[in-house]
């Protein structure tokens, strides 16, 4: 598919809207004026792309409404980052038009429009706690299908550091000699299968959990040296 196969159906989408369309107006692919409305540009690319979007934020250096336009998606196209796309497409204040090349059809999935993000402020309070909590920086920004190392996770290990020491012990005794608060509740709750319940209110180490104390050993000593 070419870019030029896309223009046919959007000079009659806009056409049918009373726009008088011009194509290769400059550096913009398309150009429509309709009375007194603001001018409207729309730039085409055979998939959507950062090319794409960078040429739209340049359009908007000239006009207010722009829009992208790009072939209609299959499974395995830009359907898959659709939300991501249209979130992208939105705080930028572009608009997006998917084309069907073969029905000669357009339909909008965006309009332009000015955005301001609202902010999510539990989440960002969630973040910070987060950072708040854990001990040192573990991790290693950038890398995938590893576990992170989470306050939570930390907790745990302080936990199963020392139930390891002590033997089983009562949720309370851990708490206090691990400084855990919440050590009964994330031993109960168990969400790395680290803790077995000997009886109420009594925990003890699973061999998983026995396992993740050598495996962890040096996160622990510098858990403990933070302490």
């Amino acid at each position: 598919m070419r870019e030029a196969d896309l223009y046919p159906a959007l000079k009659t989408y806009l056409s049918v809207q009373g726009y008088e369309v011009k194509a290769e107006i400059g550096a913009c692919d398309i150009l429509a004026r309709r009375g007194d409305d603001p001018p409207l540009v729309v730039e085409m690319k055979t998939t959507f792309s950062l090319q794409l979007v960078m040429q739209g934020v340049a359009r908007q250096g000239l006009f207010d409404t722009v829009y992208l336009a790009v072939p209609v998606s299959g499974k395995r196209g830009w359907t898959l980052r659709y939300r991501d796309i249209i979130a992208l497409c939105r705080r930028l204040g572009l608009g997006l038009l998917a084309v069907d090349v073969a029905l000669g059809a357009v339909s909008a999935h965006l309009d332009p429009a000015p955005y301001t993000p609202r902010k999510s402020t539990p989440k960002a309070a969630r973040l910070l706690r987060e950072f708040d909590r854990r001990v040192g920086d573990p991790n290693i920004a950038g890398t995938t299908r590893t576990p992170r190392m989470t306050a939570y996770r930390q907790d745990a290990l302080r936990c199963a550091a020392e139930l390891g020491r002590s033997g089983p012990s009562r949720a309370m005794l851990v708490a206090r000699a691990s400084g855990v608060p919440r050590a009964a509740t994330l031993m109960r709750a168990d969400l790395y299968g680290w803790f077995d319940r000997v009886t109420t209110g009594v925990y003890c180490l699973s061999p998983s959990g026995r396992a993740a104390v050598v495996a962890h050993q040096s996160a622990i000593v510098a858990l403990l040296a933070a302490a």
